[in-house]
């Protein structure tokens, strides 16, 4: 399977690596670049699932430091939440955080790739993932492994910086910022070449018609797409709709069903 290679001594934008570089800053720099908004985003963004059961399972990709995934947890205070990221310098900040939050018990973070999901079919309630669609090398393989997994009639919802499109002043100003505010905040506070990269994939990243499109051949209906921010951000929903399929009693676990080791199903209440 592809993955983003190394150029010029610097790791692949938007790889694992990439990533570890910037862990420790990842954020404050958030809430700087987004003015305090993806705090918003991310309740929209899991708003989307609808409801959660008690014992049901949500993942969380490009989990990151872990911010959805513990928003989730806490939204639904009786569920369980898979996080997985590429990179492990992410995810012991997020581990850091849960551990401080008391959620231990209810938010497991672990290495993955979106591209091969340790899930069994039909074993999520929802799946959401929020600014990580643009840095998978096989978007195509990642939604049809989000379709794969979750439960019929279940949520797969995907959170993504976009493009502003239209000829507004505040379009104008929204495209400013995400083309030039945002690289060179990214570089002058932190001193990272990671936040120039942050434009070109936007930019490179299809238009809200074409990843629709992306998501209905992958398995899902009723996609929908959802501006936010005057268009810097789209949320996009999508239902599964395929046919259950039979689970034996003894694969049944939600350790199991969660891709969890054993160790981290015993430690579930």
């Amino acid at each position: 399977m592809a993955h983003p290679q190394p150029q010029n001594g610097q790791p692949a934008g938007g790889s694992g690596q990439m990533f570890d570089r910037i862990a420790a800053r990842y954020d404050r720099m958030n809430r700087l670049i987004s003015m305090g908004l993806d705090r918003r985003w991310r309740r929209r963004l899991i708003e989307a699932l609808g409801p959660l059961a008690s014992g049901e399972i949500a993942l969380d990709l490009a989990t990151g430091t872990g911010d959805v995934a513990i928003a989730i947890a806490r939204q639904h205070p009786d569920c369980l939440v898979v996080g997985i990221d590429p990179s492990e310098g992410m995810l012991a900040v997020g581990r850091h955080k849960v551990d401080e939050r008391g959620l231990a018990k209810r938010v497991i973070l672990q290495e993955g790739d979106a591209q091969a999901l340790p899930q069994d079919d039909n074993s999520v309630a929802g799946v959401t993932m929020a600014f990580g669609i643009r840095n998978v090398p096989d978007r195509d393989l990642a939604l049809r492994e989000m379709a794969r997994v979750v439960q019929p009639g279940r949520k797969v919802a995907i959170l993504e910086l976009s493009q502003p499109e239209g000829r507004s002043p505040i379009s104008a100003m929204a495209r400013l910022h995400v083309h030039h505010v945002v690289p060179w905040l990214g570089a002058a506070l932190s001193g990272a070449w990671e936040y120039r990269y942050l434009a070109r994939s936007i930019a490179a990243f299809p238009s809200a018609e074409d990843f629709c499109g992306q998501m209905r051949a992958a398995g899902l209906k009723d996609v929908v797409a959802e501006d936010l921010s005057f268009g810097a951000v789209r949320l996009f929903v999508g239902t599964s709709q395929k046919t259950p399929t039979h689970v034996p009693s003894s694969d049944c676990g939600p350790g199991r069903k969660a891709g969890l080791t054993s160790s981290q199903v015993e430690a579930q209440p």
